[in-house]
Formats: C-alpha cells, structure tokens, sequence
C-alpha cells in the first residue's frame, strides 16, 4: 500500500468514526448518564467489535451477501428496529442514580454484537474495504484497514464517551439531562435516514 493511499485511508477512517453515528451516539449518552468509566466497556466494544467485523468481512464473509442478497435487508431493517429501540431508552433515561435504579450502560459483547446490525458499520466497512484494497495485494490492503479503524475507533468511541461524560459533570439539573437525551434520541433515529436513502 502507497504512502497516499494509508493517508487517505487513515482520513476516512478519521472523518467516518468521529461523525455522528449510532456508536457515536449511545457513546455519547452512555458517557453522560453513566459517567466515562463505566463507558469504557462500550468503547472498548465499538474499538474492537468494529475492526473484527471489517477482518471477517475482508476475509470473506462480505461474499455472503453475493449468495444471500435479502441478508443485508434483513440486517439494515434489524438494525434500524433496534436503534429506534434505544433511541426510546435514551429518550426516557436520566442521570444514573435517578429514577431507574436498575439501569445499566450496554457491555462490551452487546456493543460489539451492535457493530454487526449497525447499518453505517456495513456500509463503512464495505465502502472502506472496496476503496482501499488492491487485487494484487489483498490482504495487506484488509490489513491496514483493520489497523486505521482499531486506532481512530478507539481514538472515536473514547473521545465521544468523554464528551458525554463532561456534560454529566457540567449539568446540575435532571431537566437537562432529560432534554440532552431526548436530542440524542432525535439524532440517533435521523442517523437512519442516509441509511435507508443509500
């Protein structure tokens, strides 16, 4: 792989995983109803979850939607079910502590179960996959991107969950929290609409 080639792969791998997304998003909200440390499992499951899947689609499971067409479907409708799920548990959540006793952030296999109905993960990992992987040198290609996505995912998902936690710590009142959450909810159920325009 070209020196220009890793930089504009290392960009798109930038500019994707920092975006606002559905990772970005529960990251988001985890970090702020639960504070940075008890985020970290779902950081480490984006930062992990995400590059495996990329390894796995690399290494031929991407071939499966060749064979199975209505998968991919049947993933980007499973995936918007769910999102639209959590977007209705953010909406109704508050700071830990209040309200629900009982609630808890997401855990790590729960997130990294996440990337593989995470309709922008598909397209992410196919669309980066595509453009950055040469015939002649293949692997190296699935490689390197695995590698730009475990460091700008972890690089992501930490700096999205510290975001979430800083306005936990700047926020005195349960009434911002509640409207925080209801925008998260928002912006979370608007990251389908690309999704299901593509």
């Amino acid at each position: 792989m070209t020196w220009n080639l890793l930089v504009a792969l290392f960009t798109f791998a930038a500019i994707t995983a920092f975006t606002p997304g559905p990772n970005n998003t529960l990251l988001m909200a985890s970090g702020m109803n639960f504070g940075y440390r008890r985020s970290i499992p779902l950081a480490l499951g984006v930062g992990l979850g995400f590059p495996f899947m990329i390894a796995s689609v690399g290494l031929g499971l991407g071939r499966v939607f060749d064979f199975l067409p209505w998968l991919y479907t049947a993933l980007k409708y499973a995936g918007a079910a769910y999102m639209l799920w959590m977007a209705w548990k953010i909406a109704g959540s508050g700071p830990a502590g209040e309200g629900d006793v009982e609630a808890k952030p997401l855990s790590f296999i729960s997130m990294a179960l996440f990337q593989w109905i995470n309709p922008k993960a598909w397209i992410m990992s196919i669309t980066a996959l595509s453009a950055y992987t040469t015939p002649d040198n293949y692997y190296v290609g699935v490689a390197a991107v695995v590698s730009a996505f475990l460091v700008m995912g972890f690089s992501s998902a930490s700096t999205w969950a510290l975001f979430g936690s800083a306005l936990r710590h700047v926020m005195n009142d349960a009434r911002y929290y509640r409207i925080i959450n209801y925008a998260l909810a928002v912006l979370l159920v608007l990251s389908l609409v690309p999704i299901f325009w593509h």
